[in-house]
């Protein structure tokens, strides 16, 4: 009878390092730039660790991905030419006197499935010996089956496992041949070293042989990121994949097991290789990735997702971004076509969220003693301008999106704020407190998180906000912001 190798403690799980974004004085830096994350891996791996009683570590926590974890019900737009719409409110921030939270939503185009185009799919399956245990090749095997229920005539699949070294396991296959697919998925075991970087590279070497430019191409990967043969480095993959992302394959990196798995490897290759990151903890969440958001996971509608923001100083003194610490961008990125950005599924939404301070309020830093000459009053009432820009799949040149935030889009007090908005503030408090945010005053606790997305909670099919307000829940009776 085999026996399970010992699992390596919580210790060596690894997360890209990233302080929170600071406070930017409105006057010295009025433009705040950053690439779009549709990606929930942190959310999914939070609530692995509040459900086995620990505590996230602080790195483990990125604020957006719990955000974006979300549907928030935005207005969807009405056709593909023009493939987002823009949600923006402004109403009073819980857990900072005198200041304002700005919510900005963009909603992408449904692609209906009739009219989505073949996938050409190469599943890319880590079967080392780190992929022991039921949380890990059994639970990505049966993810995968999921997947291939979606399957129709039109679409291919390929398999390559990687262990001491990386083979195909399964030529392309349509899916008019789905148990093909399964029996080929069921054979595979873990064991031996860990070749990542050769089962990457063969994956997309056999992706680019059965390219089709009418199709998605795309590597899904799965894996716990543990990578210990071949291309290793972080840098390196990173090199790697920037590379081979433009030759029009994309990449889905999809994260299992616990106590070795490798965030900041996966966060590496997603970010960097036209892809999106999530961390598959149980079945259920396998069904929401392969299933109910089958179509915004696997079709893209726009490359290359930046949002810049550019505050009017003469009504916002200061802001701060929450979270997106890893995907900020210069200024001068926003407008340059050859600057990587996020990539959006069809009808997915991106979130985000500043905390502003009006002017006129206090702020988090003394006037200067000399003063600066006064700001340009901007047009009446505008307190923000965004601007969206973004590349239709398979094209060079981006597209601009624009409107202004005015005062006309605030509500009085957040109680009048509208639901999503409501809702959108409380994961964000969520996540600061995780993250132990000095931000996030002590008068504003757990029980208040607790409140707020119970008030919030609206329409929940599914029972996910329901499950959040029990992890936030978990998280005071943990006492985690004290710790």
């Amino acid at each position: 009878m085999a026996v399970a190798p010992r699992l390596p403690t919580r210790d060596t799980e690894r997360y890209p390092g990233a302080a929170s974004n600071p406070i930017r004085q409105t006057a010295q830096e009025p433009v705040s730039t950053f690439s779009v994350d549709v990606d929930t891996a942190a959310y999914s791996n939070v609530r692995r660790f509040l459900n086995e009683g620990a505590t996230p570590p602080t790195d483990a926590v990125r604020v957006e991905e719990l955000i974006n974890y979300f549907d928030y019900g935005y207005a969807r737009p009405a056709d593909r030419s023009n493939p987002f719409s823009t949600y923006v409110a402004l109403a009073p921030s819980p857990w900072s006197a005198q200041k304002q939270i700005l919510h900005i939503g963009i909603q992408g185009f449904d692609l209906p499935r009739a009219e989505a185009p073949a996938l050409n799919l190469v599943f890319l399956v880590d079967t080392s010996g780190s992929m022991w245990g039921p949380d890990r090749l059994p639970l990505a095997q049966k993810s995968l089956n999921l997947l291939v229920d979606q399957m129709r005539p039109q679409d291919r699949v390929s398999i390559v496992a990687y262990a001491g070294s990386a083979g195909a396991v399964l030529a392309p296959t349509d899916g008019r041949s789905k148990l093909k697919v399964r029996c080929a998925l069921d054979a595979l075991q873990a064991g031996g070293s860990t070749a990542g970087g050769q089962g990457l590279k063969l994956a997309y070497d056999l992706a680019r042989q059965n390219f089709d430019a009418k199709a998605v191409n795309r590597v899904i990967l799965v894996t716990d990121g543990d990578f210990n043969v071949g291309i290793a480095d972080p840098a390196r993959l990173k090199d790697f994949v920037t590379d081979q992302r433009k030759t029009g394959v994309y990449l889905s990196v999809y994260g299992f097991g616990r106590g070795n798995y490798n965030d900041a490897m996966m966060q590496a290759l997603a970010q960097n290789g036209n892809g999106t990151a999530a961390y598959v903890d149980s079945l259920q969440e396998a069904r929401k990735l392969f299933r109910t958001d089958f179509t915004s996971t696997m079709f893209p509608i726009a490359d290359d997702v930046k949002i810049q923001v550019e505050f009017n100083p003469a009504q916002v003194s200061e802001y701060r971004l929450i979270g997106y610490e890893t995907r900020m961008l210069a200024r001068e990125d926003f407008n340059n076509d050859q600057v990587d950005a996020g990539e959006v599924g069809a009808g997915a939404s991106v979130t985000a969220l500043y905390e502003i301070t009006p002017a006129g309020a206090p702020g988090s830093a003394d006037p200067l003693r000399y003063g600066r000459p006064a700001p340009k009053a901007g047009p009446a009432g505008e307190l923000a301008y965004l601007k969206i820009r973004y590349k239709l799949p398979g094209q060079s040149r981006s597209k601009l999106m624009e409107r202004p935030v005015t005062a006309g889009d605030g509500s009085a007090t957040l109680a009048a704020a509208p639901e999503a908005t409501r809702w959108a503030v409380a994961v964000a408090a969520f996540g600061q407190k995780l993250r132990r945010d000095p931000r996030v005053s002590d008068g504003f606790g757990w029980p208040d998180v607790v409140a707020l997305a119970q008030g919030s909670r609206g329409q929940d099919p599914h029972g996910e906000r329901a499950e959040f307000v029990q992890l936030a829940r978990a998280a005071g009776e943990r006492g985690t912001a004290g710790e």
